[in-house]
């Protein structure tokens, strides 16, 4: 038998997970974190300790938010997505944190663009934390489980796009 035709011999996982439950994110001031995530990007805040704040948005999935008096920046290919209906809605986000980017201490805001399948910008918050607003069909990338594991560029492709409607 040649080596092509062989198959691999499925992987057998060490460990055996359910579900990603959560992620970290730093916070220099709990409150004004709070209120920031509450009043500009909607989200559902509940303070689970004097140094700590969970954090979700219409799922199972929360951000547990740790007071850390360590300054620093999140680096850009550790964003965390939020999702939007459309790319106009995205525009429209887009206007709104540029506007906000005095009040609220928001920096480094890129413009939108097509990426990786979404249209999508980014910025940080006063905390460091980095964020895109990206369109998204309803479930997020689950979309580009569909399409399998992408050969060449993949979604790195400047021409790549998900074909899916907005649900």
């Amino acid at each position: 038998m040649s080596a092509e035709a062989k198959t691999e011999a499925p992987v057998r996982a060490a460990i055996k997970p359910k579900f990603i439950s959560h992620g970290t994110l730093a916070s220099r001031d709990l409150e004004k974190t709070r209120k920031f995530y509450e009043e500009f990007l909607n989200l559902e805040v509940v303070r689970t300790s004097p140094m700590s704040l969970m954090v979700r948005l219409n799922g199972q999935h929360v951000y547990a938010v740790v007071q850390s008096k360590e300054e620093f920046e999140m680096p850009r290919i550790y964003h965390n997505g939020l999702d939007v209906d459309s790319d106009n809605d995205v525009n429209e986000a887009h206007r709104s944190v540029i506007a906000a980017q005095d009040s609220w201490g928001l920096t480094r805001v890129t413009r939108p663009v097509a990426q990786h399948g979404t249209y999508s910008f980014m910025f940080w918050d006063f905390d460091g934390n980095c964020w895109e607003i990206l369109s998204n069909p309803r479930g997020g990338y689950n979309w580009i489980f569909e399409k399998g594991d992408l050969e060449g560029r993949g979604h790195l492709d400047r021409s790549f796009r998900n074909e899916r409607p907005n649900d």
